[in-house]
C-alpha cells in the first residue's frame, strides 16, 4: 500500500510512520498541502493521506477532487482535543489516529480503509485449476482478461497475478471504468495538459503514467465507450500515449489486466465492443467461477472473514457450526464472494453464545438464511454432496480429464486455436490432432468467435 504523510515528521509522526512501514506500506512525505496535491497531480500516487490535523484538510480534499483524484484521508496528531477530532472527520476525514500511535489501531487503519487485506483463498477444485493457470501465466508480459460474475473476486485475482509478475515490486494501479464519466475517463487514463478543457489548472499524469513499470487493471471494461477504445488500442499496440491536449507521445512500460462481467463476445457482434481490442486483451482469458460453482470454498471464506471481522470489531472469533455451514454451502449466493462476506460480517456482529449459527446469518434484508434456500434434511445434503463431487470430476479417466481441459481452455480463449496451445503448453499441431480426435467421437469444439482467431490461425 502507498501511503502519503502530510505534515511535519515530529517524533510521534516519524513513529506512526515507521509503525506503518512494518506493515508494508510504502511512504512518502510532504509538509503542506498543496504540495501533496502536486504530488498526485504528478502522478506520484498514493492509496491513502495520513494528515496533521492541524493542515487544512477540507481545502486539501477539495484541491484533489478539482483535479479528479480521489484518495482516502486519515487525520492525527497529538493533544488533539475530541472537538479537534470531530472537525477532521466533518471536513472529509476517514479516521482520526490520536498520537502517539498504537500499533494495532495503525494496522485496523490502513486495512479498514486501503481494503487490501484481500487475499486470493481457494479450497474448491474448480478454482484451484484457475489458480493453477494463473499461476503458468503470472509472470509473462501477456495481456489477460479476468472474466465472471460481480462479486467472484475479479480484483483480487488481478492483484495476485500482479504479486506474483516481474512488477511485483512497481505499482498495481487501478482504474473502474464503469464508475467514471465518459467525459472524465481519457483524461483519468492518459492524463491531461494545462488548459486542456476548463479546469485543467496543471498538467495531470494519467493512471497509464502512473502505472509505468507495473500493472495496470482496467476493471469492468466492457462499460467503456467504444471511442475511447480505439485509443486504448493504440496504447496498447504501441505502448505510448497522448495526453488530452498534449502534442508530444509519452511511452509507457505496463502490463494490462482487465476485467469484465459481461459476454465481451457478444458485445462485439452488438457493436458496443472492438472486436481488435478484445483480441489485444484476451491474450489469455481466466473465467473465475460463481460461488455456487465452487462449494468448497463457501468454508474457507467464511472462516476468513469471520476473523478479519471480529478483529475488526474487537469481538471474540466464534467458529461456524455445523448448521450454519451447511446452510452457507446450500445458499445460492447471487452476489458471490461479495455477498458471502457481507453476511459474515453481519454474522459477527449478531452472534451470540460460543458459535455462530444459523439465525446469526441474515441476508441483506434482514431476512435469517434459512427458508427457501437452505433445507436442512437428508436428501438436501446428499444433493449438495452428490453436486460437489461432480464439479470436482472425481471417477474421471485421466483422457477424460484432458479432454475437459482442452475444451475448456478452448473456449475461455473464444475457438482461438493459437492462444490455447500455449496456455495448455502443447503443440498448435498436437491440439487440432485432439480436436479431430474428439471431433470425430461426436462432441461439439467451440468454433473461433466472431473471427478472432482468424488472423492468427
Amino acid at each position: 500500500m502507498r501511503l502519503l504523510v502530510v505534515g511535519r515528521l515530529s517524533g510521534q509522526l516519524a513513529s506512526a510512520v515507521k509503525m506503518a512501514m512494518a506493515h508494508g506500506a510504502k511512504v512518502h512525505h510532504v509538509e503542506r498541502g498543496d504540495q501533496a496535491t502536486e504530488q498526485l497531480r504528478r502522478g506520484q500516487g498514493a492509496d491513502l493521506l495520513m494528515v496533521d490535523y492541524r493542515i487544512d484538510i477540507a481545502a486539501l480534499i477539495a484541491a484533489n477532487e478539482a483535479e479528479r483524484i480521489h484518495v482516502p484521508v486519515v487525520a492525527c496528531g497529538v493533544d488533539a482535543g475530541p472537538d479537534d477530532a470531530a472537525a477532521t472527520i466533518r471536513a472529509g476525514a476517514k479516521e482520526f489516529i490520536p498520537l502517539p500511535p498504537e500499533a494495532d489501531l495503525i494496522a485496523a487503519v490502513l486495512s479498514a480503509v486501503a481494503d487490501d487485506d484481500r487475499p486470493l483463498i481457494s479450497a474448491d477444485p474448480s478454482m484451484k485449476a484457475v489458480i493453477g493457470l494463473a499461476d503458468q501465466v503470472a509472470r509473462s508480459e501477456a495481456s489477460i482478461l479476468i472474466t465472471g460474475e460481480s462479486g467472484v473476486g475479479k480484483e483480487v485475482m488481478a492483484r495476485y497475478l500482479h504479486q506474483n509478475s516481474r512488477r511485483a515490486d512497481k505499482p498495481f494501479i487501478s482504474v473502474n471504468c464503469a464508475a467514471i464519466p465518459d467525459n472524465l475517463l481519457e483524461s483519468e487514463l492518459f492524463g491531461h495538459e494545462k488548459g486542456a478543457f476548463t479546469g485543467a489548472v496543471a498538467r495531470r499524469v494519467g493512471k497509464f503514467e502512473e502505472a509505468d513499470g507495473g500493472t495496470l487493471l482496467l476493471d469492468e471494461i466492457s462499460e467503456m465507450d467504444v471511442r475511447l477504445q480505439a485509443k486504448l488500442l493504440r496504447a496498447l499496440q504501441e505502448r505510448v500515449i497522448d495526453r488530452v491536449g498534449g502534442t508530444t507521445p509519452v511511452k509507457v512500460d505496463i502490463r494490462i489486466i482487465a476485467t469484465s462481467n459481461r459476454d465481451l463476445a457478444r458485445a462485439v457482434s452488438e457493436g458496443s465492443f472492438r472486436e481488435d481490442l478484445l483480441y489485444r486483451l484476451n491474450v489469455v482469458n481466466l473465467r473465475l467461477p460463481s460461488l455456487r460453482e465452487r462449494p468448497g470454498d463457501i468454508p474457507a471464506l467464511a472462516d476468513f472473514f469471520v476473523r478479519k471481522y471480529a478483529a475488526a470489531n474487537g469481538v471474540p472469533v466464534r467458529p461456524v457450526s455445523a448448521d450454519a455451514r451447511r446452510a452457507l454451502t446450500a445458499h445460492r449466493w447471487n452476489g458471490n464472494v461479495r455477498e458471502l462476506e457481507n453476511a459474515m460480517h453481519r454474522a459477527v456482529l449478531l452472534a451470540q453464545g460460543p458459535e455462530i449459527d444459523v439465525d446469526a446469518i441474515r441476508l441483506p434484508d434482514g431476512q435469517p438464511l434459512t427458508g427457501a434456500t437452505y433445507d436442512a434434511g437428508p436428501a438436501s445434503r446428499a444433493a449438495q454432496t452428490a453436486d460437489a463431487v461432480t464439479r470436482a470430476y472425481v471417477g474421471q479417466t485421466v483422457a477424460q480429464m484432458e479432454k475437459t481441459l482442452i475444451l475448456d481452455t478452448l473456449g475461455h480463449c473464444l475457438g482461438n486455436r493459437t492462444h490455447a496451445a500455449n496456455i495448455l503448453g502443447i503443440s498448435i499441431r498436437t491440439l487440432r490432432n485432439k480436436l479431430n480426435e474428439y471431433a470425430d467421437e461426436g462432441t461439439p469444439i467451440p468454433a473461433p468467435q466472431s473471427g478472432i482467431s482468424a488472423a492468427v490461425g
